[in-house]
């Protein structure tokens, strides 16, 4: 209700204001998106919660990463951002101590150490950055995300020896690759030369 109405009815003054202007008066100007969670599930009662651990099957990566057992800090991403990226802490690391990880088999935690060399720290920590984002929920759905993969990539068992035909495949390849890589050499040290002005 305006300012002049709430004065007339303090005034004593009686009117009536219209259904559909009085409806229009209450209505709450909020925005709400088509997208919300309400209308996608209307069913749902919007309460998130961490569910419980999966069963183990042996001693393969569920896909359950404790949320107790990692250390997630939170930081200001670099590059361009506007002020958003000066305010808000979006960029993520997600870190937990590789050798006493008891949610990792032994196999898991020794494989990972090998592929991961670059990632561990020198007090043993395995850290994942993200700052893929502006949110700091997605990069953080993204650290979990990568830590999942790292994973999954040291459960594949390594594969044996590999045989003569595959090793002269590869050779075959690397040293067609370096000869294209100097050649792309060769050819830009002759355009730099060109445009060298000629010696007198």
């Amino acid at each position: 209700m305006n300012k002049i109405a709430v004065n007339l009815l303090q005034r004593g003054a009686s009117f009536r204001i219209p259904q559909q202007s009085y409806h229009v008066l209450r209505r709450n100007y909020s925005f709400k998106s088509d997208l919300s969670l309400d209308k996608i599930y209307p069913s749902s009662n919007l309460r998130l919660y961490t569910p419980p651990p999966p069963h183990a099957t042996g001693d393969k990566f569920t896909g359950f990463i404790p949320l107790d057992k990692l250390e997630i800090t939170h930081s200001r991403s670099s590059g361009p951002g506007g002020q958003n990226v000066n305010t808000v802490s979006t960029k993520v690391d997600i870190r937990f101590h590789l050798e006493s990880a008891n949610w990792l088999s032994e196999a898991t935690r020794k494989r990972l150490a090998e592929l991961h060399k670059n990632r561990i720290t020198k007090d043993g920590y395995l850290f994942v950055r993200s700052e893929l984002t502006r949110s700091q929920q997605m990069n953080t759905a993204d650290a979990l995300e990568k830590l999942r993969n790292f994973i999954r990539q040291a459960e594949i068992p390594v594969s044996a020896e590999m045989s003569p035909e595959t090793q002269e495949m590869l050779r075959r390849r690397h040293e067609k690759a370096a000869r294209e890589r100097l050649a792309i050499k060769r050819s830009r040290s002759q355009t730099k030369a060109d445009r060298r002005a000629p010696s007198l």
